[in-house]
């Protein structure tokens, strides 16, 4: 069964591929284009898909432009259904800093540390399309993704009978964003992506783990915007313990900060635990609070 997932979704990617294959001129082209004055040859890219770098727990489309510098703070307050006892979750809190950098308008990179699990993550970003109309029509935006995830905690909190080792804490992910912006206040992502963690225990199932991811957001007023992300796991195992990541909440635009207010399912901020590891049920109201403040210095 695994096998047959493995093929399923490499194909999906190869298909994908081909596709890509048909755009492997746009920067001589796009470079052609802004030498041209008449409006005949003018490029319109679309902006602004998403507004920030962040969907809600995954990443968006968005790149930051050639030497701008992003810090992201996220946090995660525990579970709402602990009751008034636990403050509804606001006596518990897991947060991840990170540190972004646009080596180019097109190619980012970013580390971070996430409280929960002591996780240390490290992602390369790249744009190899961008949604445009005129003269290059691109239907989409595209984006590579790939991180790295560490998990530090204590040996003897994983597991005191056994010595863990460093390749054995170490996971990567690997995505393709694909994003299109209908209006501009409509954008929607799909995000087919694939897991691989060096070890995992018999309830998380597969060491490669396919997952498909659907996101989007619709503008509400100037300010105020509503996001949505999805992560199905393709062959995730059957588990009762384990569930789909899903997350719900606003963008609050104000200057050069942009809020996210958002409900979660899923306490990790990194792709390998929000993915493949989350544990909270919406039916339960295994829901954590949660925010992203993002600050651009360009």
């Amino acid at each position: 069964m695994e096998r047959y997932y493995k093929k399923l979704f490499l194909l999906y990617i190869f298909l994908l591929m081909m596709i890509l294959k048909g755009f492997a001129q746009e920067d001589d082209l796009m470079k052609i284009l802004e030498t041209e004055g008449d409006e005949k040859n003018q490029v319109n890219f679309a902006t602004a898909t998403f507004k920030g770098t962040r969907l809600i727990q995954g990443h968006s489309v968005e790149t930051l432009r050639g030497n701008a510098f992003q810090l992201l703070i996220s946090h995660r307050f525990g579970r709402i259904n602990g009751g008034a006892y636990e403050f509804f979750g606001l006596d518990q809190s897991n947060v991840r800093i990170g540190l972004e950098y646009g080596l180019s308008d097109r190619l980012n990179i970013g580390i971070g540390r996430n409280s929960f699990e002591k996780t240390y993550d490290g992602f390369l970003k790249y744009k190899i399309l961008r949604q445009s109309s005129g003269a290059a029509n691109r239907p989409v935006s595209m984006v590579l993704f790939t991180s790295v995830a560490l998990n530090t905690l204590k040996n003897e909190v994983i597991d005191p009978e056994r010595e863990i080792l460093f390749s054995s804490r170490l996971a990567y992910t690997g995505q393709l964003l694909i994003a299109r912006k209908f209006s501009p206040g409509f954008s929607l992502q799909i995000m087919p992506t694939i897991v691989h963690r060096n070890e995992v225990t018999e309830s998380e199932g597969y060491n490669d783990l396919y997952a498909l991811g659907f996101g989007g957001r619709k503008k509400l007023t100037k300010s105020l915007a509503l996001n949505m992300e999805y992560y199905y796991r393709i062959n995730g195992p059957d588990n009762n313990d384990l569930h789909n990541s899903f997350s719900i909440g606003f963008d609050i635009e104000t200057g050069g900060h942009v809020f996210q207010l958002h409900f979660t399912n899923s306490i990790s901020m990194v792709e390998k635990g929000f993915i493949g590891e989350t544990t909270g049920d919406w039916a339960n109201g295994d829901i954590h609070f949660g925010f992203n403040i993002s600050r651009t210095f360009n």
